[in-house]
């Protein structure tokens, strides 16, 4: 059976089937593709029959044409709306600036001066049963 499908192909077909991992699509009587759920729309796809029914007529892209079992992976994503680049998609918000100076060297100091009175508050604690 000689396939006369291409990759980069558009048709139209008829879903036949939804299963939780996609849809098959029927391209014609005899050749039949499937539309996997991460195909089916862009962004996260929870539940494909909120996108796709049964009987639906639907326009469909090739992707992928397995060369040894004729499995045929179609895209309904190829086909939509390219997400723009140009528009962002959330304004930018200003970072917080932090003062720093390259010239104070106090590193652990400051835990050192405090870690003998943080340890004897600890003990107390524990004696006292806290």
């Amino acid at each position: 059976m000689e396939i006369d499908y291409r990759i980069g192909m558009v048709l139209e077909g008829r879903v036949t089937g939804i299963q939780p991992y996609g849809a098959f699509v029927a391209l014609d009587e005899e050749t039949q593709g499937l539309i996997h759920i991460s195909e089916c729309h862009h962004g996260f796809v929870e539940d494909i029959q909120k996108y796709l029914e049964v009987g639906q007529k639907i326009k469909v892209m090739i992707i992928d044409i397995d060369e040894y079992t004729k499995k045929i992976s179609l895209s309904v994503r190829c086909l939509e709306k390219p997400f723009d680049f140009s528009k962002p998609k959330y304004t930018r918000y200003q970072h917080k600036k932090y003062w720093t100076s390259r010239h104070v060297y106090e590193g652990f100091t400051p835990i050192k001066q405090r870690l003998d009175h943080w340890v004897d508050e600890a003990l107390d604690d524990i004696s006292k049963g806290k």
